[in-house]
């Protein structure tokens, strides 16, 4: 199966946390992620222009952070126009972006520069108050029988 999402080829890395030992894979958080995003867990500034077509639009920080609860590893960031940073995970030798299709055909520069910190980013109740709503949806979708 193909991904649309950046750096899906090696995105195979393992959990490191017992917790979500089920998710397997960034390829399966991936998969259970177009099922949670919504509205609530985009970015303010972004909220007007999510649509269940552009699941991933303003989903970067608390996703890429959830990513390294789970698979560990760094989170940087792609600095851009607004002065914003958009962030993805590198783990080992696996450099992907689950929400890299916000930007369609535009090309991100992902370097191993600017890394990010849940300190600096949590520091925005709001930005907090999204990242622990989406891993509680998680935690709760993995709770469910199958």
């Amino acid at each position: 199966m193909e991904y649309g999402f950046y750096g899906w080829e090696k995105a195979s890395v393992s959990p490191v946390c017992k917790e979500f030992e089920s998710v397997e894979s960034p390829r399966k958080l991936y998969e259970i992620l177009m099922n949670l995003w919504c509205e609530y867990t985009c970015a303010p500034r972004l909220r007007e222009n999510w649509s269940e077509d552009n699941r991933t639009l303003g989903q970067c920080s608390i996703t890429a952070f959830l990513v390294q609860d789970i698979f560990g590893g760094k989170v940087y960031g792609v600095p851009l126009e607004d002065g914003n940073f958009h962030c993805y995970n590198v783990v080992d030798d696996a450099v992907f972006d689950l929400t890299s299709e916000q930007f369609g055909d535009r090309i991100l520069e992902y370097k191993l520069e600017n890394e990010q910190s849940r300190e600096v980013h949590f520091a925005k109740e709001e930005k907090k108050l999204r990242y622990e709503f989406l891993k509680a949806e998680l935690e709760g979708y993995l709770s469910k029988p199958e």
